[in-house]
């Protein structure tokens, strides 16, 4: 009788522990990305410049890369329950205070801290996974990774709460987000104490993973389709308000529109890499982006042509329409391939999955704080909006390229371990 009631107590546990932390991690992702929107009328009010615009969205984006390591690692000794509350708690003092923040240097130092929000990821991925079967492992993490929506939830409810209260209201609304979710954590989460990495696996021997090249190239995929994804989820609300002339509501709104598949499909990333592999997926993956960058890449360009009929002029660019249907598209394709680098990582580092994701996340925040940064500068040197989209173009472009050369041949059981260089 034991023996047929465990199953179903573990599989209890398993789920509760999977929306218990994805719920935590939405929290988390929208407070991280909370400079999106919050940092539009700190443009206005501060009088910033791209460039520091650019600074001021990718803040916390740094810290919460930096931190993935460490906490990934803190994850596989003390196991992910621990973990994961102490960085929701962590974030509620720095949030509330930023409502009485007054200068640049005030809100970048509070950024930092508030930034610790997204080291969650590199918590929750391996303290989610070890619940699961490996066959089951994908659409877990991938589930758990949908947690990525927080971004869309703060395009929807924060403009909001900026129009209805002020700028000063929404640190402190996301405050008490936080806090309440640590509590609702620990009520719904589980600890299994064989979840945790060994004693004997100290700190020199999980850093002994970076000599794997496979790490390298995850890290690689990661930074374009993660990085990529934070980038724009930062910088798109505030290119539909100068590009399109939108008020921040719709700009918001239609920002969503990229955001939310970005982040709510990222599951079905995770299925896609369980029934078809990692590499295939990851693969297609990229052509898409490619082609959508190419797309999304040309400027807006009146042009004069001379005719036997004398001059004839035309417009080429992109309206507001088909830029958010090709927004989509791409939105859709990141997610799927967020979760097919992650499957890689499930198969191939299954006893170190919190260091190895740690050290992948670091790579992907990496890319996602240096990119608003970048394109505040390209924006400021050549006054082209589009020239967000040349830079992720040329990502992706090496991207197809050391995966192409990465492999004596495609990998058909969808792990790295086939046809490696």
């Amino acid at each position: 009788m034991s023996s047929s009631v465990a199953p179903a107590s573990v599989s209890r546990k398993a789920l509760s522990v999977l929306f218990a932390s994805t719920f935590a991690f939405i929290a988390c992702f929208a407070a991280w990305t909370m400079f999106s929107i919050l940092g539009v009328p700190l443009k206005a009010e501060l009088d910033l410049s791209e460039t520091q615009f650019g600074l001021l969205i990718a803040t916390p984006v740094l810290t919460g890369a930096l931190v993935r390591v460490p906490l990934g690692m803190l994850t596989d000794r003390f196991g992910g329950r621990l973990v994961f509350v102490s960085v929701l708690l962590a974030c509620v003092l720095p949030l509330y205070l930023m409502s009485y923040a007054t200068s640049y240097g005030q809100f970048l130092v509070l950024a930092l801290f508030v930034g610790l929000a997204g080291g969650a990821f590199s918590v929750g991925t391996p303290y989610v996974a070890r619940w699961f079967a490996p066959e089951r492992r994908g659409f877990a993490m991938g589930v758990f990774g949908a947690g990525d929506s927080g971004a869309a939830l703060n395009m929807f409810v924060a403009p909001l709460i900026i129009g209805a209260f002020g700028w000063t209201m929404l640190p402190r609304v996301y405050a008490a987000l936080m806090l309440g979710t640590a509590v609702l954590f620990l009520i719904f989460s589980h600890t299994n104490p064989a979840h945790r990495a060994s004693s004997a696996t100290g700190l020199r021997e999980q850093l002994a993973l970076l000599k794997s090249p496979r790490v390298w190239r995850y890290c690689q995929y990661y930074s374009v389709v993660f990085g990529g994804y934070v980038g724009l989820a930062l910088w798109i609300t505030e290119y539909y308000v100068a590009e399109y002339g939108f008020d921040l509501t719709l700009a918001a709104f239609l920002a969503m529109v990229f955001s939310l598949p970005a982040g709510a499909l990222r599951a079905l990333g995770g299925w896609f890499a369980d029934r078809y592999g990692a590499y295939p997926v990851t693969w297609w993956v990229m052509w898409v982006c490619w082609v959508c960058f190419f797309l999304l890449s040309y400027p807006q360009t009146q042009m004069t042509i001379q005719t036997v009929d004398g001059p004839v002029s035309l417009h080429i660019g992109l309206n507001s329409t088909l830029f958010t249907i090709l927004l989509f598209v791409v939105g859709v394709a990141m997610a799927i391939g967020k979760a097919s680098v992650f499957k890689f990582i499930s198969d191939d580092f299954a006893d170190n999955i919190g260091a190895v994701s740690g050290v992948v996340g670091l790579a992907g925040g990496l890319g996602g704080f240096i990119l608003p940064i970048l394109f505040g500068v390209l924006l400021d040197v050549t006054g082209v909006y589009s020239s967000a989209f040349m830079l992720l173009y040329g990502t992706v472009c090496v991207s197809l390229v050391f995966m192409h050369y990465s492999y004596q041949r495609a990998p058909r059981a969808g792990t790295e371990r086939a046809g490696v260089v």
